[in-house]
């Protein structure tokens, strides 16, 4: 008998009180970064019922009013409705922010100026990147389409105007995979809304059916055993930050690979790039990608693990969970002669500091092109090196 098992993984909209504050630490990132390109942030979000709280350390030239570009934010994901419990205009917002600690600043910066920066990084850990040749974005086939269902949910609401259709959302698929790790079939779809109380459930579900669900799922993966679930509880009136208190870095899988592949804890929005949570970890895609673009592998997990100050990382490690062409060690190695993980270059070479961070806040920071951690401008490299070692 054949062995089957089963992944699931979830995604959220732009809507979702995590994401409002993932988006609003973001935002402010990028702002700071486009008035200076070095600022250095650590920025933190909490929203709940008409209150948004920002907190945490910025040290910058630049100028940025926060509050005002908050509000922009809040408005642009779609709460401008008074008295529902959380809007732009209403909302208070309350500021807690200072510069960085001279403790932490001091094993960062190592020199800056004329000659080649160095830094060291900014906090310890264990930075992951994943990649799978399972879909065109190298990303797991559940979370990729967990994924695209949140921004299909979102921009049916916001662009083709389905105004009883609020913010906040939910998605999560269930893929059913074979022995051999490949993905068969679609055992569950989830879809939850927030929707005005003036739409019946009968008459949702069968629109979320049609202009959400169907344009995104190949019916290739659904069979007569798939469930789909639209708003399961009935109602979903009630939602955003006066639903549940939000707060940044708190969607981990939603904004790495579904529940596949490991994660180091470290969260990324609101973080400029000297934060290895952040930079590392989209070094470790990076390579990863290249390494399964290249035929190297058809899945693969990098890990770069990092001491506070130290300019490189402590150690490189690879897993290919058995698909790879060439032992993990040596691919480990070959890695190390093609790509540079200093800090400095890490930044250089992904062209992290300039502003562009508050696109990756929803929707997933990988499996989307447009990021330079996202291309795979290596993996013809590597392909001519596995090329030449198994001839030879």
């Amino acid at each position: 008998m054949e062995r089957f098992y089963d992944v699931t993984s979830e995604s959220v909209t732009e809507g979702h009180p995590d994401k409002v504050c993932d988006q609003i630490a973001d935002g402010i990132l990028d702002a700071y970064l486009a008035g200076d390109p070095k600022s250095r942030v650590a920025l933190e979000v909490m929203a709940s019922t008409d209150t948004l709280m920002l907190a945490g350390e910025i040290t910058s030239t630049a100028q940025v009013d926060v509050v005002a570009k908050a509000r922009e934010i809040i408005r642009e994901i779609g709460y401008v409705e008074h008295g529902r419990g959380f809007d732009a205009d209403t909302c208070m917002i309350l500021t807690n922010i200072h510069k960085q600690s001279p403790d932490i600043s001091m094993g960062v910066t190592r020199s800056q100026g004329d000659e080649k920066e160095v830094l060291g990084g900014g906090d310890q850990g264990i930075m992951y990147g994943y990649a799978t040749d399972e879909t065109e974005s190298f990303m797991p086939q559940p979370c990729d389409l967990a994924n695209r269902l949140a921004r299909q949910l979102a921009d049916v609401r916001k662009i083709q105007k389905a105004e009883f259709l609020y913010p906040d959302g939910k998605t999560q698929v269930t893929m059913r995979y074979n022995a051999a790790g490949e993905p068969v079939a679609i055992r569950s779809i989830v879809v939850s809304t927030q929707h005005s109380e003036h739409i019946s459930h009968e008459v949702l579900e069968d629109f979320i059916r049609q202009t959400v669900i169907a344009p995104i799922v190949d019916a290739k993966w659904l069979t007569p055993e798939t469930k789909i679930h639209v708003n399961p509880t009935g109602r979903f009136v009630i939602g955003g930050p006066a639903g549940d208190t939000g707060v940044t870095g708190r969607k981990l899988m939603v904004d790495t690979y579904g529940t596949v592949g490991k994660h180091g804890g470290g969260a990324f929005s609101g973080k400029d790039p000297t934060k290895v949570d952040r930079s590392a970890t989209y070094m470790a895609r990076y390579v990863a990608k290249n390494i399964v673009a290249s035929g190297m592998a058809k899945r693969c997990e990098v890990a770069l693990a990092f001491v506070i100050g130290q300019t490189e990382p402590e150690a490189i490690t690879v897993d290919t969970f058995g698909t790879g062409r060439l032992p993990d060690s040596a691919i480990a190695q070959i890695i190390r002669g093609i790509f540079d993980f200093s800090v400095a270059d890490i930044i250089a070479q992904l062209d992290l500091r300039k502003p562009q961070y508050l696109k990756t806040a929803a929707y997933g920071h990988f499996g989307r092109m447009g990021f330079r951690w996202e291309e795979t401008d290596k993996a013809y490299i590597l392909s001519n090196i596995l090329k030449q070692l198994e001839l030879g």
